[in-house]
Parts: structure tokens; sequence; C-alpha cells
């Protein structure tokens, strides 16, 4: 037995659940790994196992977890915790994540969308902890991933100047969102992310995980993030009905909101189409290429904003789209 299993084993003895059985759950892009535990009366519970020696810190997720918890969403609870060796013990929410329940019944889309409108308006009208900013500077270099992986993928080429020109031209437009008022944005807040739980109330229908990333932020990034999914397609038709939505329950200068909406948009998904080429070709996971192609049309879609047409055309001309080929070409680097 490792040293790390055998932490582990001591850390479920301690916690009662030495006798439970251990399931391996769907893990994320990161080093955490999760188990849901059993117990032969059928209790669980759900393990987090987030690797010190590997970057991870379990302290982001119980202080958002309990931030959440305080004004009445549905994250976790933390039943048990091993801080120092990165364990945790908690709330098993279930199964039912966005995807899967409209997979099985689209009928709910709707409503679960909706819902997970509800969840960012009670979230934004609470006092926000303290968090770190998403401000320009991080926003633009996390951009700036598209150049630095997907093109670096394609071509071999590192810090062009269309890069260059390309964050200048980013800063610029997301400067200025900075005077909006900030909030708490989740980051991941998408239907892998999101579980369904009919029998509670109000926003806590929405269940909430992967959340220990939260900063200080505008309040479109979140929505953008749910409607934007570079897993699913959500509809136009809903995607438009929420943003309206979200703009109903929180009266504001509606042009300004669908102008950040965009360049937010833009800024996101150009940060995910550089992450999928880096986990490929840093990480070995090819998977995530297959979904870059999602991802490049929210590019464009937000690039037609009469706003953005200063840095469209060059963001269209130093970034070529993700074709065949160059998905090919983007897998055959991947790491092994």
């Amino acid at each position: 037995m490792t040293d790390r299993a055998s932490l582990l084993a001591d850390f479920i003895q301690n916690a009662g659940w030495s006798n439970a059985k251990r399931q391996t759950v769907a893990g994320d892009a990161s080093n955490r790994r999760y188990e849901r535990l059993t117990r032969t009366n059928g209790d669980t519970v759900i393990l987090m196992d987030a690797p010190v020696d590997k970057g991870e810190d379990v302290r982001p997720f119980i202080a958002i977890a309990d931030h959440l918890r305080t004004i009445q969403l549905s994250a976790p609870e933390i039943l048990q915790r091993d801080v120092a060796n990165g364990f945790l013990l908690i709330e098993d929410l279930g199964d039912d994540l966005f995807k899967q329940v409209i997979a099985r019944d689209p009928s709910l889309e709707l409503p679960l969308y909706q819902a997970s409108v509800d969840v960012l308006t009670v979230l934004h009208a609470a006092p926000m902890p303290t968090l770190a900013p998403y401000d320009t500077a991080t926003m633009t270099s996390f951009a700036a991933r598209a150049y630095e992986w997907y093109l670096f993928g394609i071509t071999g080429e590192r810090n062009t100047p269309e890069q260059a020109e390309f964050e200048t031209k980013m800063s610029d437009f997301l400067a200025p969102l900075e005077a909006a008022r900030q909030v708490l944005i989740q980051r991941d807040y998408h239907a892998e992310n999101l579980l369904w739980l009919p029998n509670r109330d109000g926003a806590a229908r929405v269940g909430l995980l992967d959340f220990q990333d939260a900063m200080s932020g505008h309040a479109a990034y979140d929505l953008v993030s749910i409607l934007q999914d570079a897993r699913r397609d959500v509809p136009p038709a809903i995607e438009a009905a929420m943003i309206d939505r979200y703009l109903a329950q929180n009266p504001q200068d509606e042009d300004a909101f669908r102008t950040a909406y965009a360049i937010l948009g833009v800024q996101r998904n150009l940060r995910i189409v550089g992450a999928f080429a880096k986990l490929c070709i840093e990480l070995g996971k090819p998977r995530y290429i297959d979904l870059i192609p999602r991802v490049w049309e929210f590019v464009e879609r937000n690039l037609t904003h009469p706003t953005l047409a200063p840095i469209s055309k060059h963001i269209t001309t130093s970034l070529p789209a993700p074709t065949a080929d160059i998905l090919d070409t983007l897998r055959s680097k991947c790491a092994i």
C-alpha cells in the first residue's frame, strides 16, 4: 500500500466509513479524484482525494461551500476533513447532473436553466466573501492561452506578435468591466457541474459542484458559463430567454450588460480553447479536442457584437478555425 493509500485508509476509518463499499465516480480535468462510499444501510458520502503534492488545496472548496450554504444554496456539506493531506468527506448530492437529466427528459431543459439563473440571482444579491479578483490582467492572460496552446499546437510557435497585439486589444475591452459591481463567480458553472434536486425549494433545487476556483468578477461571467456550454448545445432561444430572465430579476443597464456578456464570452471561450489544447498536449487528454469546434462557434458568435468589431478581425485572422485537419494535428501532439 502506498503512503497516500495508507493515509486515505486511515482517514476513512477515523471517519467511521471503513466498512463502506467504495466506488469511483466521475472526475474532472484536475488532479482531484472522487469516490462514493456506501454503507450496508444505504447511507452514502462522497470522498474527495485532492493530492497536496500535485498542487491541490481543499481549503478554497471548504470556504466557498460554507459561503454558499450560508446563503441557502445547495453546496455539499463538509462532513469530515483532513486539510493537511487533502481529504474530504462531503454530502452526496446524487448523480442527477443537468446534462443527464435533460437527456432523459428534454421537457426539463427550460425549468433547469431557469433554476440555474435563479441561483445566480441569489448568489449575486448576497454579500461577497473576500476573493481574488478576476481582473483585466488575469482574464487577458487566460484568454491568451488560445495562442499559447491552441496556436502553438498547430504551428509550434509561441509569443508571436499576433498574441501581443491580441493581449493589448483584449485588455482594452476588459478593463471597463472592472467598474461594474463585482460578484462571486464560480467560473465552471455548467451542466456537468450542476445537479437537479427537485425535492428542495427554489434556487436550492440546484446542487453546486466544482466551485473551488471562485473569484470576484462581473455578474455576466457565470451566465456565459452556463449558457455557452462547451459540453452541450444550449438552444439559442433558451440562451436568449435566460439572459432576459437574469435582467428581469436584476434590473440594470441592459445594453451594458449584453455588451459585457459578449466580451466575456470571447474571453472565456478563448481561454477554454487554449485549456483544451493544453489538456491534450501537456496531460495526454485528447478527448477535449473534440469539444473545441463548439467552443470556437461561441467565439465567433460573440465576435458578431458590434462593440467587438475592432478585435474580431484580428482574432479570426490570427487564430485558425478548428478544421478537421487542425484537430488531427492537435491530437498528434497529445502527450502519451
